[in-house]
Formats: structure tokens, C-alpha cells, sequence
């Protein structure tokens, strides 16, 4: 599994550094044998990012030609059209299977190729009306901080390509890898793609004050109802106003973060035990393994079944 990283004059060197780190984090950890980085520029020379670096040791456009995942970390800031060179490339990438991404800026060269046409994509929350201005086929999703569609892959602002990176080990490799990478790098191992951008406030590196404890003690109760009301009840507040507060601080609701956090409980259970499907949904808080099923289907594109047999450590 190869990563091409694109790389240019004027990249700032922590986002070049966001898909280098986290997948090489892959074979570094020895998660995967087959996983490679690699740095290419559009002639092969060498960059000078916009921190006064300059990045020698750079391949070229055929080494992107031979990928399995190739990397638009951002884009200029000017958001300059990308030469018919990188568009020819970026389409033949994906017409032979290539997964392709673009990281926060690195989406207008990717829409620039029509392989989003009629699709949705995001990118970071100040360079969205352009985006739509200038390629009114793409479907802009200004909240999100990633969107997945299998073969193409776009992310939000700086931060944000670092959930979308851990997103695809999780998706190739399984949730135990994603999390053993997120801790290494002392992340949080996932935020997901549907949750708001935080325009007005970060997130928080730990979360404190009622919503906090509460966050705190939903994780440890994920077999409980955790209704709106239960979880206002616990911080001590009125539905509304919690509801608010919630949706503030973790930039989501709070129904989709407690689902959010059922699946992803599910998900490690799949890996590292052999309980049953119906002992996994009762543990994790869904009221049949029925409503399990559909919820992960809907979430992963794939059965927990399916997915066990994928991802199962033991």
C-alpha cells in the first residue's frame, strides 16, 4: 500500500506533515506490512514550504501514478487551478482504483478533476463559498469535518485532517490500529465525518464542567438508555439548555454522539472478543440486534459479521 503525498512550493510543513505522520505511523508500529509514504511535487524537485524549509529528496509524478491512496494535503492559498498535468493525473489515479484525498485546500485540485461532480465534499469552513462558486457541480458540505465516499475522501481545516487520516486506517485496517496510532499521537482516535466544524470555538483537549462528567459517565454507561433527558438529568440541566450546551462544546447532538460512541464500542468488541452479536448490541446499548445491525451497516458500509471476520485480533 503506497501513500503519494503531494508537496509544493508554499505548503505549510504541518500539513504536509498531518498524512506523512499518520500513515507512516502504520508501518512503524507494524500495524501493516505493505504500507509506504512517499513525497512527490509536480516536477520532482525540490519545495520550500512557507516556513522558509526547504524539502529535498522528492519524487515525481510517476510515483503518484503507482499509488494506492494519493494525498492532496492542501492547496495554495491563492487556490491557483492545478496544471492539466495534475487534473490528467488525479482522474487516471482514480479511473485505475486509487483512493484519492484532499486534506482542508487539497480538495480544489481533486474537484478540479470532475471526479466529485454531483458529489458531496468539504472543506475548511472559509474557503467553502468558493469551492461552490467555482465548481458548482460539487455538493459543499460547509459543516462537516470530513466526507467519505470510498474512493474519494475530503476533510475540513488543518485539524481535521488528522480525523480524516485515522478515518481511513480504521477503514483499511480496523478500529485496534486507528486508536493504537491516535494514542501514540495523543488524539482523540475518532471524530466523525457528520460532526459540525468548530468555526467560532475549538474543541476542547479535555472536556471539563458538567458536560464533561457527563460525557465521562455516558462512556461508562453505554448500556443504558442515555436519552436526552437522562443524560440533561445527570449534568443537572433542562433538556434544552443541555442540549445546546452539548451541541456547543462537542460540535454534535447529543443523540449522535452517544450513537457515534455505541458503534465505536461495538467496533472494538467485534475485534478482541467472540461474544455474540446479540450480547454485543444488549452491552453496548441498542434496544435489538436488529436496530445494531442497521445503525452499523448504515455507518461502515458493511455487516458487524463481515466486519469481525476482517478485523478480529484473536
Amino acid at each position: 500500500m503506497r501513500v503519494a503525498v503531494h508537496a509544493f512550493d508554499g505548503i505549510t510543513a504541518f500539513h504536509l506533515a498531518i498524512p506523512l505522520l499518520t500513515f507512516g505511523e502504520v508501518g512503524r508500529q507494524g500495524l501493516a506490512e505493505d504500507w509506504s509514504t512517499v513525497v512527490w511535487s509536480s516536477d520532482g524537485g525540490p519545495v520550500r514550504s512557507s516556513d522558509g524549509i526547504e524539502m529535498g529528496g522528492i519524487a515525481g509524478p510517476e510515483a503518484a501514478a503507482e499509488a494506492s491512496i494519493l494525498v492532496f494535503p492542501s492547496w495554495s492559498t491563492e487556490l491557483s487551478e492545478p496544471s492539466p498535468e495534475t487534473v490528467e493525473l488525479i482522474r487516471t489515479a482514480h479511473a485505475r482504483g486509487a483512493e484519492i484525498i484532499g486534506l482542508c485546500l487539497g480538495v480544489f485540485p481533486v474537484a478540479a478533476s470532475g471526479i466529485l461532480d454531483g458529489r458531496s465534499a468539504t472543506t475548511h469552513w472559509a474557503a467553502a463559498a468558493g469551492l461552490e462558486e467555482r465548481y458548482p457541480a460539487v455538493d459543499v458540505q460547509a459543516d462537516a469535518i470530513y466526507v467519505d465516499h470510498g474512493d474519494v475522501l475530503t476533510s475540513a481545516g488543518t485539524a481535521s485532517g488528522l480525523d480524516a487520516c485515522l478515518h481511513v486506517v480504521r477503514r483499511r485496517l480496523g478500529s485496534a490500529a486507528a486508536t493504537a496510532i491516535a494514542r501514540s499521537l495523543v488524539v482523540a482516535p475518532h471524530r466523525e465525518g457528520g460532526q459540525a466544524q468548530f468555526i467560532e470555538r475549538p474543541l476542547p483537549v479535555r472536556t471539563t464542567g458538567p458536560i464533561g462528567e457527563t460525557v465521562t459517565w455516558a462512556l461508562e454507561n453505554l448500556d443504558l438508555g442515555l436519552s436526552l433527558e437522562e443524560l440533561a438529568d445527570h449534568a443537572r440541566m433542562s433538556p434544552r439548555n443541555f442540549s445546546r450546551l452539548f451541541r456547543e462544546v462537542m460540535g454534535t447532538s447529543p443523540a449522535r454522539w452517544v450513537l457515534a460512541r455505541r458503534l465505536d464500542e461495538t467496533c472494538r468488541l467485534l475485534e478482541g472478543t467472540d461474544w455474540s452479536i446479540e450480547r454485543i448490541a444488549r452491552t453496548c446499548g441498542f434496544a435489538s440486534a436488529v436496530t445494531f445491525r442497521q445503525n452499523f451497516v448504515r455507518r461502515y458500509s458493511t455487516t458487524p459479521t463481515s466486519y469481525r471476520r476482517r478485523f478480529a485480533t484473536g
